[in-house]
This record gives structure tokens, C-alpha cells and sequence, in this order.
């Protein structure tokens, strides 16, 4: 029975099925990968590096057809969709650059002996976990340091995108990656979880829910195998005193209804002088409503479908059940009638540690406004949550901003900025929101083996 199915968000029409993994597929994918393990680790590494950049040249060179493809597969607005597929392309060009050189060995201070050396060394075959709110990013993040350490990827998706699944495997095997050594996979999370078990995975990486998160750590754990966990957000935006409230309000709308408010980093919650939030939510909530709501294949259109109909319906209830615990609703809030995911942005304020909204996140496009006495009232409520993914602080005095971040409880803090994610730096939470951390240099450390090999002197 086909569980992969991808359904137009916008439309609500499901375009195509795909099957699932029979029982044999499992062990099938298993051999493959352990079996192609060897002959890529001893591939040179700038052979790999060559075949990465004949990926990023394909992302590059088809960024408007895979925009296209996820703005109707997930519903991102198509400039978003094609920008993403440029910064997947970003991603594996980075680890075509930098990869060979992070993979040189390191000679130490000998300590008494000849010689003291280290060695990065690729651990084995790893399964990937992925999310449907990023699909080419996410992806990215995963395969392009792992492929490069020599490590072989067996890739599940998010059941709605298996569309750009298919795709994302075709690039890499016509740049010249191996069949191999990049598996794709219409798995069940049965499946998933019995390639985990298997000695022959060494790891997995997973983007998604705490439920999720929890289920595959659990997984790993009982089996001694690493994990990296990128899980959900509740990001803060702490506004300073002498910030201009104005402008923020609206460079927090348009950070907050990027991806119809789907994105782990998205600033969920927005902090700022108690006496200026009267004007930064009547500037926040105009934009908001003046945010065209539509097919995301529409220039004009700001904000696109949620991923489904249920992902709506699930923000939707959010929203009416934090207005029935007593916060007040600006704008929004409700379900578009007719075909597709829509729904109207909302901005709330007036929550407090009571309601739901308070601690859970929100996965769409809802603000939640808070007032802040003071800088460190501002912190405290930033910090009062179980997630600690990222957060930013916004004002012109940098240096009192500057402090201000650095007590943010997070992986990821900004100043005057929210959410940058570029290939060379970190990314990863803690807390509630995951650990390991992606991208960069400490990308290529989650999934190696730190060799040591010590000579004594004779």
C-alpha cells in the first residue's frame, strides 16, 4: 500500500503514489550500502570533492525546476523554493572546497613518543531522517559533509516529498555518485528503525519533531550508535529600547511568514519594551495582513499553503485554543474556505505561562508578542522554554546587544540578524530542540572516526 504520497498543498489534489519498501528491500538497501562502504572510503578525496561539485552545479544550473517541483509538492513561494535549491547547491560546494582539507591528517606534539598523528576516517554506511518544510536544504546539510568523509547515505524523506526525493537521487547519481553509496528510500518508520538496529549503520541523522527525535534516539541508543538531532524551535527576537520599532515590526513579519511560518529557527516569539509594543504590534499585524495568501507559484504571493491540510488544521486549533485560554487575538487565526492549506497569519499577545502556547511551538504563521519590563525580563522570558534552538537580539548599541545574546540559552544567537544559515557555519540546538550540530567544519565532525596512531621512539 503506498503511504508516500505527494499532494499539491494549494489545490488539495494528490498527484502521485509511491510505493513503500517491501520487507526484502530493507536488507537489500542494507547490503548495498555496507557493500559500497569500502570501495568509497578509499575513493581519493578529491575525487569525492569533484563529484560534489558536479552536484552544486546541478542545483545551480536547475534551481527553477526543483523550485518549482517543492512549491508544489510542500507549498514554499517560489522565489523561497528556488532559493533553497541555490543554498543546497551552496552546501555542497562548500564541502567540495573545504572538504579535502579538514580531511588532512594532523600531526600533535609528539609527548614523548616518535610520532603522534591523527587521522579522519569515514565510520560506514548512515541513515538519514528528513523533514518535508526544507526538502533540498535539509538534505544538504546531511549528506554533503558525509559524503565527503567518505561514509555511505541511505536518504528516507518525508512521505510528502518524495517527488524531490527521486530528483535529489538523480542529481547525485548522474554527477556520478554511486547508486550505491547514495540510497534513496520509501521506508516505514519500522523500517527505518530496523536499518538503525542493524550493526552494518553506524549513525543517523534526523531533522524533525521531538516525537520523532525521541523515537530514534531510542533506537540508537540501545544500539550504541551515534545520533544528531535537529529538533523543534521556539526561537526568541528580543527587541531592544533603542531599536526602531517600525522597521523591525516589519522585518519580524517577513521572518516570520518565510515558509508560511514552517521553520524550526522561524522567531516565534517576539520580545520588546513593554511600552513600545502597542506600536510594534499595530505595525507587525498590518503587514501581516497586507501579506497576500495564495498559490505559491504567484509572484505576488507572500505567504503559500501549509504542507497539508492536516498541518493546517493543527496550527488552526493553536491558535483557537490559546484565544479560549485568554490571549488576545490581533488578526487571523482562521482556515481560507475552499481547496488547499491556507490559513490567515495571526498575531497573538497576552500569553502567558498557563496556555498551551506558552511552551509548545507553533509550526505556521503565528507571532506570539510578548512585553519585556527590561533586558533581563527579556532574557528570562527567552529563556523560559524546553526548546534552545536559536534566538536574536536587535538594537543599535552592539555592544549592550551583544551581551544581551550572550545569555540566550540556545545553539545559534544573532545580533540584528535572525536565522542566517550558511554552509560554513554551525547549526544545531540544544535543550529540547536536538543535539550534534551541521554545516561547517564541525559538520564533518559528527560521523568520523578521530584515528590516533602514536609511533614510540625505538
Amino acid at each position: 500500500m503506498a503511504t508516500y504520497t505527494t499532494t499539491n498543498p494549494t489545490t488539495g489534489v494528490t498527484e502521485r503514489e509511491f510505493p513503500s519498501l517491501d520487507a526484502s528491500g530493507v536488507e537489500d538497501v542494507l547490503h548495498r550500502s555496507d557493500a559500497a562502504f569500502p570501495g568509497w572510503r578509499q575513493t581519493p578525496a578529491s575525487e569525492r570533492a569533484a563529484l560534489l561539485t558536479a552536484v552544486a552545479d546541478a542545483y545551480q544550473s536547475r534551481a527553477e525546476e526543483l523550485g518549482r517541483l517543492i512549491a508544489t509538492e510542500m507549498g514554499k513561494p517560489l522565489a523561497q523554493a528556488i532559493g533553497e535549491a541555490e543554498l543546497a547547491g551552496e552546501i555542497y560546494r562548500w564541502y567540495a572546497e573545504h572538504g579535502p582539507e579538514l580531511l588532512q591528517q594532523e600531526t600533535l606534539d609528539p609527548q614523548g613518543a616518535e610520532e603522534s598523528l591523527v587521522t579522519t576516517e569515514p565510520v560506514g554506511p548512515l541513515v538519514g531522517v528528513m523533514p518535508w518544510n526544507y526538502p533540498y536544504y535539509q538534505v544538504a546539510r546531511f549528506a554533503a559533509p558525509n559524503l565527503m568523509a567518505g561514509n555511505t547515505v541511505i536518504l528516507k524523506h518525508a512521505e510528502i516529498c518524495a517527488g524531490s526525493a527521486e530528483v535529489m537521487a538523480e542529481i547525485f547519481h548522474t554527477a556520478g555518485v554511486p547508486e550505491d553509496v547514495y540510497i534513496n528510500v520509501f521506508a516505514e518508520h519500522e523500517q527505518i528503525a530496523t536499518m538503525i538496529a542493524d550493526p552494518r549503520v553506524r549513525g543517523v541523522s534526523l531533522t524533525g519533531s521531538e516525537r520523532a527525535g525521541a523515537a530514534v534516539a531510542e533506537t540508537a541508543g540501545k544500539n550504541l550508535k551515534k545520533a544528531v538531532l535537529e529538533l523543534g524551535g521556539s526561537d526568541a527576537m528580543i527587541v531592544l529600547d533603542d531599536a526602531d520599532i517600525d522597521r523591525l515590526a516589519r522585518t519580524a513579519a517577513r521572518a516570520r511568514l518565510a515558509n508560511a511560518g514552517q521553520a524550526c529557527n522561524s522567531p516565534k516569539r517576539m520580545i520588546v519594551p513593554t511600552e513600545k509594543l502597542p506600536a510594534f504590534v499595530a505595525s507587525l499585524t498590518a503587514t501581516f495582513e497586507k501579506a497576500a495568501v495564495g498559490d505559491p507559484l504567484d509572484p505576488e504571493v507572500r505567504v503559500g499553503p501549509l504542507s497539508s491540510v492536516g498541518a493546517r488544521d493543527t496550527v488552526v486549533g493553536q491558535v483557537k485554543r490559546a484565544v479560549e485560554q485568554g490571549a488576545t487575538l490581533h488578526t487571523g487565526g482562521e482556515a481560507v474556505d475552499g481547496e488547499g492549506a491556507f490559513m490567515r497569519p495571526a498575531v497573538l499577545t497576552g500569553i502567558t505561562p498557563q496556555m498551551d502556547a506558552y511552551s509548545e511551538e507553533i509550526f505556521g504563521p503565528v507571532a506570539m508578542v510578548y512585553g519585556a519590563d527590561s533586558a533581563d525580563d527579556a532574557v528570562r522570558l527567552a529563556n523560559d522554554v524546553g526548546f534552545g534552538l536559536s534566538g536574536s537580539v536587535w538594537g543599535s548599541d552592539i555592544a549592550r546587544a551583544q551581551e544581551v545574546a550572550d545569555q540566550l540559552e540556545v545553539g545559534m544567537a544573532y545580533v540584528n540578524e535572525h536565522g542566517t544559515t550558511l554552509p560554513g557555519l554551525p547549526f544545531g540546538g540544544v535543550k529540547r530542540s536536538g543535539f550534534g550540530r551541521e554545516l561547517g567544519r564541525w559538520g564533518m565532525g559528527e560521523f568520523v572516526n578521530t584515528r590516533l596512531r602514536r609511533t614510540a621512539k625505538s
